[in-house]
């Protein structure tokens, strides 16, 4: 079951999408299809862990509550959402929203989980906000924000496809290099996943193969790093 809160910043308020009572927290971060059909599956499913999930609409500047079916011809909309997204604004709005779910009733350590345009902004908020978990999948951003990485405090976890349209392998490897050798640090590269592999309410993007593999490992570090009270 889900509820709604409102975060409240200097210019504004917008909605910030809540699963679970007690426990853990985890700030979902929406990929470019807003807060759909997908981040919901996956916030029930982090939520049936025993997590609290909270999810912002991370769009509301532009249009409150926009969301879109995943398909292909949804995808030139997404993109166009975030070529009008103010990166250091939303990443004070996902900071902002942090701050409600710390506040809830029930919520103990939080973490901050992204895919894809969320993976980036996650990446950016964890270099900013005291948080107890990082991860992030397929953040585009990710190469090219590697001075920010040592802002980073919190364990973290990177998941990139090797087979990537959008994001080439040599930047990936940028990635895998400036994450070795740093504590509680890691990445993993399903080389034969694409993008958005995990997305499985998008046929053009999921590979239930990569998506399994990768989410098991997620499902290993948020229970290391982030445990439920037995």
């Amino acid at each position: 079951m889900t509820r709604i809160e409102r975060v409240v910043v200097p210019d504004g308020e917008f909605d910030l999408h809540v699963w679970g009572q007690e426990g853990p927290g985890i700030l979902l971060v929406q990929e470019v299809f807003g807060v759909g059909e997908y981040l919901r599956a996956v916030a029930e499913d982090l939520a049936a862990l025993g997590y609290v999930v909270a999810a912002p609409d991370l769009f509301w500047r532009i249009e409150p509550g926009w969301t879109v079916v995943h398909d292909e011809e949804a995808l030139p909309k997404g993109m166009s959402m975030v070529s009008q997204f103010d990166w250091a604004k939303g990443v004070e709005d996902a900071a902002a929203a942090l701050g409600v779910l710390k506040g809830l009733p029930g919520v103990g350590k939080v973490g901050v989980l992204g895919f894809c345009f969320g993976g980036t902004v996650a990446y950016l908020l964890a270099a900013r906000a005291e948080i107890d978990a990082l991860v992030s999948f397929y953040g585009s951003g990710v190469p090219d924000a590697l001075d920010q990485i040592d802002g980073i405090g919190a364990p973290a976890q990177f998941h990139f496809g090797g087979a990537d349209e959008y994001i080439p392998r040599e930047d990936v490897a940028k990635v895998e290099r400036a994450v070795e050798g740093r504590d509680g640090m890691e990445i993993h590269v399903q080389e034969d996943g694409g993008h958005a592999f995990h997305n499985r309410k998008a046929p053009m993007f999921y590979q239930p193969e990569p998506a399994e593999r990768a989410w098991r490992l997620t499902e290993e570090f948020l229970a290391r790093t982030l445990p439920r009270r037995s």
